[in-house]
């Protein structure tokens, strides 16, 4: 079984390499005497006096994750910009088999985000028995405003 596992958990390499990371600044100033360029740059990035400059600001911030399940009678939202200690000693526990779908809410402050991965664990009774990657996408700092993103129907696990 260790070895099946282990097999399971090795993804398969790609050959992609990511283009050299530029700073926001840099890519509004390429092609600024073009002026259809720099409009179309305005509308995907927005303005830069926008951007958060505070170095303690991480540049992808969580803000929210909310529980969409259509058994439950409403949501369940956790909100992760308030103190996270109450959430760890009252973890969510779904029923067996019960289909769900996790909603996002995050935002990105400083620069571009490229490659924008969202990776989740399930775990029944102490045991990873699950493990999903979805790619989220790319986003440009909109820091007062929120992107959200939701991911597929998943199922809780069952048995064992």
């Amino acid at each position: 079984l260790a070895a099946i596992a282990a097999e399971n958990e090795d993804e398969s390499s790609v050959n992609y390499k990511a283009p050299a990371q530029k700073s926001l600044k840099e890519i509004q100033e390429l092609d600024a005497d073009d002026e259809s360029l720099r409009k179309y740059k305005e509308a995907l990035l927005g303005g830069v006096a926008e951007v958060v400059e505070d170095p303690n600001v991480s540049n992808v911030q969580v803000t929210r994750m909310t529980l969409m399940c259509e058994t439950a009678t409403k949501p369940l939202f956790l909100d992760l910009e308030g103190d996270l200690e109450k959430f760890k000693k009252n973890p969510i526990v779904l029923k067996e088999g019960v289909e769900y779908k996790i909603k996002i809410t995050f935002k990105v402050n400083k620069e571009i985000v490229s490659g924008l991965r969202y990776n989740q664990q399930t775990f029944r009774k102490g045991v990873k028995v699950d493990k999903s990657n979805y790619m989220v996408g790319s986003y440009g700092p909109r820091p007062k405003e929120a992107y959200e993103f939701l991911t597929p129907l998943e199922e809780a696990p069952k048995g064992m």
